[in-house]
């Protein structure tokens, strides 16, 4: 939340929330008076998000059953901005991912912004090394490519992550500027406390407006 308020107006715009699960983002922003449509695979997380959405007084634009590759109900240049905060690192080909990227890129009003998050290829096996350091030796091939299936976690163990993409920190750029956006920023969201965060998480106020603005800071460190 801290990065989407320093990219997304004050005033209330029209956004799309491709790939918004539950609708945590979506929600939030909608309290802040912007008009949020969501999109996502699952019909489950819809209907959460609009009773999450219904709980919280707050009204959404729309709740649309779709596709990250194909926003075909939607016309071109109709939002202001676009989240795309989960399809690439579920999508694991490269083809598909340029589809989603290029399909985000259409319904944008000339000058919008899109807010695109990634999984570190190095984030499966820093789980690894605090959860389960037997499952390194035979997986290192995902250094090479990234795709990562439940079946790569032993039977018996949490299996809670679908299918996914990690990528490499170089492949994100030219990713996006390959379908004419202009970087912005790139910024480590959960930065340094990242699996080591449960103290941070249960301060209040100040200190812990404190260690967000600090991993804010160092998220932006190259």
């Amino acid at each position: 939340m801290r990065v989407l308020h320093d990219y997304i107006p004050t005033q209330p715009v029209d956004i799309l929330d491709v790939g918004s699960g539950p609708g945590r983002y979506a929600i939030a922003l909608a309290r802040h008076g912007h008009r949020v449509t969501l999109v996502d695979l699952s019909k489950k997380s819809l209907d959460y998000a609009k009773e999450q959405a219904q709980k919280a007084k707050v009204e959404l634009a729309g709740c649309v059953r779709g596709n990250a590759v194909s926003l075909s109900g939607f016309e071109n240049a109709t939002f202001s901005v676009v989240l795309l905060l989960g399809p690439l690192y579920h999508l694991q080909s490269e083809t598909e991912r340029r589809q989603a990227v290029r399909e985000s890129r259409r319904v944008l009003k000339s000058g919008g912004i899109i807010l695109a998050s990634f999984i570190t290829r190095y984030a499966p096996f820093r789980w690894a090394a605090k959860n389960d350091p037997s499952w390194m030796p035979s997986n290192r091939q995902l250094l090479e490519t990234g795709v990562f299936t439940p079946s790569m976690v032993p039977q018996g163990a949490d299996r809670g992550f679908t299918n996914a993409y990690f990528a490499s920190l170089s492949e994100v750029k030219p990713l996006m500027e390959q379908e004419d956006f202009e970087t912005l920023d790139l910024i480590g969201c959960e930065g340094i406390v990242s699996l080591i965060e449960e103290k941070v998480n249960a301060l209040t106020g100040r200190e812990f407006d404190e260690w967000v603005e600090l991993n804010y800071q160092l998220g932006r460190d190259p």
